[in-house]
C-alpha cells in the first residue's frame, strides 16, 4: 500500500473529515433520543453497559460520550492549523487572519448562547453549550500558534494549573468544594455571570481548561504539515497520546484530581485529550497513509457541514424537525400494529435519516456552512 505522505496545500485530509463526520453522526443521532431509548430498553439487561456509554458520566467517571466534546474541539484546532497555513500561502496577513478569527469566534459565541436562549418560560442566557465555549478556546489556540509546539503545549499545561488553581485555593462559602457538584468555583463564577447554577454541574470556565484540546489540536495540526514522513507523525501522536492518557488516569488514581467531565478538570483533559490524539492518529494512518478511502462518504458530507448541522437538529430538529417526523413515522407505523419499541426506534432512524439526506443535498450542491 502507499506510504507517502499527504500535504495539506495538495489535499484535504480526510480523516479530520472523517472523525467530523463520525462525531456529527453520533451527535444527530443522540439528538433524535435515540440514545435514551436504547437505555431504557436495556435496563438491568446485558447491553446496558454499552448502552450506557452513549450518555454522560453522572460526575466521577469517563463514558464514551464524554470523549465527544473534546474530540469536537480537538479537530477544532487540526482545522484551524490547516486554514492558517492555506491562508499563508495566499499571502493573507496575521491582522487579516485575527480579523477572520475574531468574526469567527463572535458568530460561534452568538449561536452558542442562542442554541440555549429560547426557553419555554421565555428567554434565557446561558454559556454552556460547545459553540459558546469554542468560541474561546479557538481564539486563544489563534493567538498562540505562531508560537513553537514545545511554548504552546507548555501554555496549555498552565492553563490546566490555573484551572487547578481556582478549584483548589479560592475559597467562597458556600463554593470551597473543589470537586462537589453544586459546591466547587465553577459554579460560583456561573452564578457571577448568568445568576443561576446548571442542575447538570456544568461550568462555564470549561473553556479555560478545554482550550488545551483546541491547542493541541493545533499543535497536531502543526506535525501534520510538517515534513517529517509519515509514520513519524504517526508516532508523535501515539506517544503524545499515551502520554496525556497516562498522566489523566493518574492523577486519577492517586486521588490527586478525580476525572470529572462537567467540570473539566485536568485529568479529564489529559485523559480525554489522550484519547483524541490517539484516534486521529488511527484515522490518519489508516485513511490517509494506507490510502483506505471507500465508504467514508456516509460521514464525510456530515463533517463538511458540521456546524450547520449541528444548529439544525439543536435548534430546529430540537423544537420541531424531529417532534414531527416522529409523529409521523409513529403514526404509519402504528397502522401496522408495530411494537411501541420499534415505532421509537424507527422514528428515530427516519429522523436521522432526513437530517443526513440535508447533507448530502448540500454536499451535492457544493454548498458548505462557514463560519
Amino acid at each position: 500500500m502507499p506510504t507517502a505522505t499527504p500535504t495539506a496545500s495538495s489535499e484535504r485530509l480526510l480523516s479530520l473529515d472523517f472523525m467530523r463526520g463520525l462525531i456529527m453522526v453520533l451527535l444527530i443521532l443522540e439528538s433524535t433520543g435515540l440514545y435514551g431509548h436504547l437505555n431504557e430498553y436495556a435496563d438491568g439487561g446485558p447491553f446496558q453497559w454499552f448502552t450506557i456509554q452513549l450518555e454522560h458520566h453522572p460526575w466521577h467517571g469517563l463514558r464514551f460520550w464524554d470523549l465527544i466534546q473534546p474530540g469536537f474541539m480537538f479537530m477544532a484546532g487540526t482545522a484551524l492549523a490547516l486554514s492558517l497555513d492555506k491562508q499563508w500561502k495566499k499571502g493573507v496577513s496575521w491582522g487579516q487572519s485575527f480579523r477572520k478569527a475574531l468574526k469567527r469566534s463572535g458568530w460561534l459565541f452568538f449561536w452558542g448562547v442562542l442554541d440555549y436562549a429560547v426557553r419555554p418560560h421565555g428567554l434565557s442566557f446561558e454559556l454552556w453549550d460547545v459553540l459558546t465555549q469554542l468560541s474561546f478556546t479557538l481564539l486563544v489556540a489563534f493567538l498562540i500558534f505562531r508560537w513553537s509546539i514545545k511554548a504552546q503545549l507548555i501554555f496549555s499545561i498552565g492553563l490546566l494549573l490555573l484551572t487547578e488553581i481556582l478549584y483548589r485555593c479560592i475559597h467562597i462559602p458556600g463554593f470551597d468544594q473543589p470537586f462537589t457538584d453544586q459546591h466547587n468555583f465553577g459554579n460560583y463564577i456561573d452564578t457571577i455571570l448568568m445568576n443561576k447554577i446548571n442542575k447538570g454541574g456544568w461550568v462555564a470556565i470549561n473553556c479555560i481548561p478545554t482550550a488545551a484540546h483546541t491547542i493541541w489540536g493545533a499543535a497536531t495540526g502543526k506535525l501534520l504539515l510538517s515534513d517529517k514522513p509519515g509514520a513519524v507523525k504517526v508516532r508523535y501522536m501515539v506517544i503524545a497520546g499515551l502520554a496525556c492518557l497516562t498522566a489523566g488516569f493518574l492523577l486519577d488514581a492517586t486521588n490527586i484530581t478525580p476525572i470529572i467531565k462537567r467540570i473539566a478538570t485536568s485529568s479529564f483533559v489529559l485523559a480525554s485529550g489522550g484519547y483524541c490524539l490517539l484516534l486521529l492518529a488511527v484515522c490518519y494512518w489508516w485513511i490517509d497513509l494506507r490510502n483506505h478511502r471507500k465508504h467514508l462518504q456516509f460521514f464525510t458530507v456530515v463533517g463538511m457541514n458540521s456546524i450547520f448541522i449541528y444548529l439544525f437538529f439543536e435548534i430546529v430538529g430540537d423544537r420541531w424537525f424531529t417532534e414531527y417526523i416522529t409523529a409521523i413515522a409513529s403514526g404509519l407505523l402504528k397502522i401496522v400494529s408495530a411494537p411501541a419499541f420499534v415505532q421509537t426506534i424507527i422514528s428515530c432512524l427516519c429522523v436521522f435519516a432526513l437530517e443526513w439526506g440535508i447533507c448530502y443535498f448540500l454536499y451535492k450542491k457544493k454548498i458548505f456552512f462557514k463560519l
